[in-house]
C-alpha cells in the first residue's frame, strides 16, 4: 500500500484572532503544510468572517501557502483582491458562479492555484467538465457556514468516487476535505482518498496546537504504517 502525501491545513477560523500571528507561527512550528482561510460573506453562507486584509496580514508572517476558500456569492468580484493579498490557492463553489471555466481560468491567470468546493448536497458530477482545469477539489464534510459541526460520514463515499474519477481520467487533481476532521476519523478520510486535511478546532482547541498538527498527521497515516 502506497503511503499518500498528506498535508495538514489548520483553519484559522478556529484560531484566536487576538493572537493570530502567534497561532500561525505555532502551527507552522508544528509542521503545518498550509494555512486554510475560510472566507464567508453572510449571503452564500450564514456567517461573515474575513477578507483580503487578513490574508495580506497572514502573508507578512508566514511563507506557508495560503489556501483561501471563498464561501461567497459572485466570487469573481474578489478573486484579484485575494490574489494580490497573497493567496496561493483560491477555491470557489460552482453554485456561486455563472461561468465556472472563466472563473478558474481567471484565478490561474493571476498565478494562483484554482480549485472547486462541493457542499455535502452537491454531486461530483458538476466537476465533469471543469476537472481538467483545476488543481484541487475541496469536499465539504459539513454544511458550510458554521464551525465545530459534526462530520457527515456519507462524504467518505463521495471522496472515493471522486478519487476514482480523477484516476480514471489520468488527472493530477488533489482532494481536500474540510469539516469535522479529527483524530477519530482522519485515517478513514485519507484511506478514502483525501490528501489535504483542513482542521480547525481539532488543532486550535487542543492544549498544544503544534503537537496537534503532528498527532493529526500520525493518525492520518496510521492505516498505511501497519
Amino acid at each position: 500500500m502506497t503511503t499518500p502525501h498528506v498535508e495538514i491545513a489548520p483553519s484559522i477560523l478556529s484560531a484566536d484572532f487576538a493572537r493570530l500571528g502567534e497561532h500561525i507561527s505555532i502551527v507552522e512550528s508544528g509542521g503545518a503544510d498550509l494555512i486554510h482561510v475560510d472566507v464567508m460573506d453572510g449571503h452564500f453562507v450564514p456567517n461573515i468572517t474575513i477578507g483580503p486584509l487578513i490574508v495580506k496580514a497572514c502573508r507578512k508572517i508566514t511563507d506557508l501557502r495560503l489556501d483561501c476558500h471563498l464561501m461567497i456569492s459572485d466570487p469573481d468580484r474578489f478573486i484579484e483582491s485575494f490574489a494580490k493579498a497573497g493567496a496561493n490557492m483560491i477555491t470557489v463553489h460552482p453554485e456561486a458562479v455563472a461561468h465556472l471555466h472563466r472563473t478558474v481560468s481567471a484565478i490561474r491567470a493571476l498565478g494562483v492555484s484554482p480549485g472547486c468546493a462541493l457542499n455535502p448536497g452537491t454531486p461530483i458530477s458538476v466537476l465533469e467538465e471543469i476537472l481538467p482545469f483545476i488543481d484541487h477539489v475541496l469536499i465539504m464534510s459539513v454544511n458550510p457556514g458554521f464551525w465545530g459541526q459534526k462530520f457527515i460520514g456519507t462524504c467518505l463515499d463521495k471522496v472515493r468516487r471522486l478519487k476514482a474519477m480523477i484516476s480514471d481520467r489520468g488527472l493530477n487533481v488533489r482532494i481536500e476535505i474540510d469539516g469535522g476532521i479529527g483524530l477519530e476519523n482522519v485515517g478513514e478520510v485519507v484511506s478514502a482518498g483525501a490528501e489535504m486535511l483542513v482542521a480547525g478546532s481539532a488543532i486550535f482547541d487542543a492544549p498544544d496546537p503544534a503537537a496537534a498538527v503532528g498527532h493529526l498527521r500520525q493518525a492520518a497515516l496510521a492505516p498505511f504504517t501497519v
